[in-house]
């Protein structure tokens, strides 16, 4: 989200791509909006990964909920990012053309009278500069996949989240949630380029004075595991996999340490760190490279929870969040292990409960208790071969605001 980049130096883009790079990322998608300093951040982030000679990539992502797309002359904007970064060496290129995407842009007319014409001008603006390969993520029905000629495939932004569920969803529907919602998109591309979507969470809480976005999707269930695992069974019908989000604040799936600007989240983020998410993700990210689960080299845990009970109250301005009830208030475990072992779960000081794991990926939870925190232990032959145990975390019975993000740590 480059929109959270105001105050970014080279520096801070350098440690970005560096993060990203060792665990396993090949580029950022830049989501660009309106305002002119972005072209700036665009232009200092591009410098930055040339002058690392790392290979690391970067490509745009117009989005265009914030980039007007009503005129002929709104197409403009687009031309001018190609135009700034579009022929760089660490352009992304997909078929040998630079890879484009968008957040949304169905709306967008373009002084056009459907939105196949409107893509159609909008690309000739951009191939002013260089051919590019257009992968829109356009909110449309997947059946008109087909008219939409001027595209040369989709990003399906929303697959990476149950957000079908609502609070009168069967129960067994919300325990194990459908995330395969990919083969409605597939079926209707004809072939061209898909790109699919995997991310670890999501919950907003901005009230009516601002963006007036309160909600959920339900991120129970280890959703970053299962929706790779989804995207693993059918990896030969996916192109490209784009982990939402380095950075997105707001919306709570960040990966990356918190820095720059938040867009007005620090109360839902400020001492939730999600960056142990990125060393899992990166397994995955590794399997779904080399079409098969790399073997474990270490032994290790990973933890995560909410801060507090789903039906707690709070004195907050903005009321609890949409589908809050979805939520469980357990705490989610996955072990990554060398060899079979038992885990040991508890909240606070009870009597753990005991799991058996085998080599690989194992998916266990826990209940949480109210004023405790969570412990997970690796034992194998008697000997503890990971732990983790955040001394910071507690479970709040009486928060002081609606919080639905989730605390994230990991063994050493």
């Amino acid at each position: 989200m480059v929109g959270n980049t105001y105050p970014y130096s080279p520096s801070d883009w350098e440690a970005d791509m560096r993060l990203a790079q060792a665990h396993g990322f090949d580029a950022f998608a830049l989501n660009v909006g309106r305002e002119d300093w972005q072209k700036e951040r665009v232009a200092d982030c591009y410098a930055t990964a040339r002058r690392l000679q790392t290979g690391f990539r970067l490509f745009l992502s117009f989005d265009m909920t914030s980039i007007p797309g009503d005129t002929e002359a709104d197409a403009e904007l687009l031309h001018q990012y190609m135009d700034l970064v579009g022929c760089h060496p660490n352009q992304f290129l997909y078929h040998r053309r630079a890879l484009v995407s968008t957040f949304a842009g169905d709306q967008c007319k373009f002084g056009q009278t459907s939105i196949a014409e409107a893509w159609k001008f909008a690309r000739s603006a951009m191939e002013r500069v260089c051919p590019i390969h257009l992968i829109p993520a356009l909110f449309v029905d997947p059946a008109r996949y087909p008219v939409l000629t001027p595209v040369d495939g989709i990003f399906h932004w929303n697959g990476c989240w149950p957000i079908h569920l609502t609070p009168d969803s069967p129960r067994e529907e919300v325990k194990c949630p459908a995330l395969d919602t990919d083969f409605h998109h597939l079926r209707h591309l004809g072939g061209r380029t898909y790109m699919a979507a995997v991310s670890p969470w999501f919950f907003t809480h901005y009230g009516p004075d601002s963006w007036d976005k309160n909600w959920i999707y339900r991120g129970d269930d280890w959703l970053l595991v299962r929706r790779w695992e989804q995207l693993l069974a059918h990896r030969n019908a996916v192109d490209i996999v784009q982990v939402i989000s380095w950075n997105d604040y707001g919306e709570s799936h960040y990966l990356a340490p918190v820095r720059g600007a938040q867009p007005n989240s620090q109360a839902w983020v400020d001492g939730f760190p999600h960056t142990a998410w990125l060393a899992l993700n990166a397994y995955f990210a590794r399997a779904f490279k080399e079409g098969r689960m790399p073997p474990v080299e270490r032994d290790k845990l990973f933890v995560w929870a909410r801060p507090h009970p789903k039906a707690a109250t709070a004195p907050d301005t903005v009321p609890r969040p949409r589908d809050w009830q979805l939520a469980e208030d357990k705490f989610w475990v996955v072990v990554l292990a060398r060899a079979p072992c038992i885990a040991l779960l508890a909240a606070g000081d009870e009597q753990p409960r005991r799991f058996r794991c085998f080599a690989g990926v194992s998916k266990l939870s826990c209940p949480l208790r109210t004023g405790h925190g969570m412990r997970a232990e690796l034992v194998r032959d008697g000997v503890v071969v990971a732990q983790c145990h955040p001394q910071e975390y507690r479970f709040q019975a009486e928060p002081e605001v609606y919080n639905f993000n989730a605390y994230v740590a990991a063994s050493e």
